[in-house]
C-alpha cells in the first residue's frame, strides 16, 4: 500500500513559499516524525535527497565559467549555507527546551531541514565547479562577513530568549517572525531568478521553499494556540518582536544582498538570448529588473506575508512596523 504524499509536500503539489507560507495553517501535531519521514522523504526529497534536484534537473555549461553569473550564485550559496548551517545549531537549543513531544518532533525536523539546506547549497558549489579542496574556504571567503554582520546577530537573538531566558515561546517567535519570516522571500525571489538560468539552483530553492513554508506556517500555529492560552502573554511578545525588528533594521543585510544582485545584473545581461522572454513574475521580464527592484519586491513580500501571519496569530501588524 501507498502512503498519500500531503499536498504540501509534493513537489508537484506544493504551493509557492509567498502562497503557502500567507495561506497554509498546520500545527505540530501534523507535522510530528511520521509525517516527516512519509511526506518530505519519500515526497519532496525523492529522487533529490543528496543534490536537492533531480538528474534531469541539470547545471548548464556556462555556470560552471568563470563570471559574474557565477560569482553571483556562489556568493548565494555560500552565504544560505553558512546561515543554515548556524540554524541548524541554534535549533538544537529549540529541541532541548520544547514543551511536549509534538514540538520536540517537529523541531527535530526543522533541524534537519536547515542541515540540509546547507549540505545541497555547498554540494551545489561543487557542481559548479569549485574544488572540493577549496569548498570551506570558499565559502569563508564569500561569507565571513555576511554571517558576523547579519547571521550572527539574530540567531544570537533568538537564542538570548530560548537558550538564557528560558523562553520557548519567545525563541519560536522570533525564528519564525524575525528570521524566517525576513529571509524567506529571498528564498522565492532566488528559485524565481536561477529557474532558468541553473534549473538545478532552481531546484534546490524550490526544494528548500517547500520546507520553509512548513516552518513558518507550524511556527506561527505555537504561537497563536500559547497566545490563545495564555493571553497575558501579548505584552512579553510584543517586546520580543519589538526587539527583534529593531535589530533587523540595524542590519545592513541590503548592503550584502545588493553585492550579489549587482553581479547577477550583469550576468544575466551576459546571458540575455536565454531569458529574453522569462517573467520574473507576471507582466515582469526579468531582464527588465534592477538589483534595487528585485531587493524592494523581497521586502514587500516580506510584509505580504507577515501581515497574514499576524492575522492568523492574532497579532497587530504594526508591533512590527509592517505595512
Amino acid at each position: 500500500m501507498t502512503s498519500q504524499i500531503p499536498a504540501e509536500t509534493g513537489w508537484d503539489t506544493a504551493p509557492g513559499l509567498l502562497d503557502g507560507a500567507k495561506n497554509l495553517n498546520l500545527t505540530p501535531q501534523q507535522c510530528d516524525l511520521a509525517y516527516w519521514l512519509s511526506g518530505v522523504a519519500q515526497g519532496t526529497l525523492l529522487g533529490r535527497a543528496r543534490t536537492g534536484h533531480s538528474t534531469e534537473e541539470t547545471t548548464p555549461e556556462h555556470m560552471r565559467r568563470p563570471g559574474p553569473l557565477r560569482d553571483a550564485l556562489i556568493m548565494e550559496l555560500g552565504c544560505r549555507a553558512v546561515a543554515e548551517t548556524e540554524a541548524t545549531k541554534a535549533l538544537a537549543h529549540y529541541v532541548a527546551a520544547a514543551p511536549g513531544t509534538p514540538e520536540l518532533e517537529f523541531f527535530s525536523t526543522q533541524l534537519l531541514d536547515e542541515a540540509r539546506h546547507a549540505m545541497v547549497f555547498r554540494n551545489h558549489l561543487l557542481e559548479l565547479g569549485v574544488p572540493a579542496g577549496d569548498l570551506h574556504a570558499t565559502v569563508e571567503r564569500v561569507s565571513g562577513a555576511y554571517t558576523r554582520d547579519v547571521v550572527d546577530p539574530i540567531l544570537d537573538f533568538a537564542l538570548r530568549a530560548v537558550r538564557d531566558e528560558g523562553d520557548f515561546i519567545g525563541g519560536v517567535a522570533v525564528f519564525t517572525i524575525v528570521i524566517e519570516g525576513v529571509l524567506a522571500p529571498a528564498a522565492e525571489l532566488s528559485e524565481r531568478k536561477w529557474n532558468v538560468l541553473d534549473p538545478a539552483a532552481g531546484a534546490i530553492a524550490r526544494g528548500a521553499s517547500i520546507d520553509e513554508i512548513r516552518h513558518l506556517s507550524v511556527g506561527s500555529t505555537v504561537v497563536r494556540d500559547h497566545l490563545l492560552a495564555d493571553p497575558g502573554y501579548l505584552p512579553r511578545l510584543t517586546d520580543i518582536l519589538e526587539r527583534g525588528r529593531a535589530l533587523w533594521d540595524e542590519i545592513p543585510d541590503r548592503a550584502y544582498v545588493l553585492e550579489r544582485e549587482e553581479l547577477f545584473q550583469k550576468g544575466m545581461h551576459d546571458h540575455a538570448d536565454l531569458i529574453r522572454d522569462y517573467e520574473v513574475f507576471p507582466g515582469r521580464l526579468l531582464l527588465d529588473t534592477t538589483p534595487e527592484e528585485r531587493y524592494d519586491l523581497a521586502e514587500r513580500w516580506t510584509d505580504e506575508m507577515a501581515e497574514s501571519r499576524f492575522a492568523y496569530m492574532g497579532l497587530d501588524p504594526a508591533v512590527m512596523r509592517i505595512g
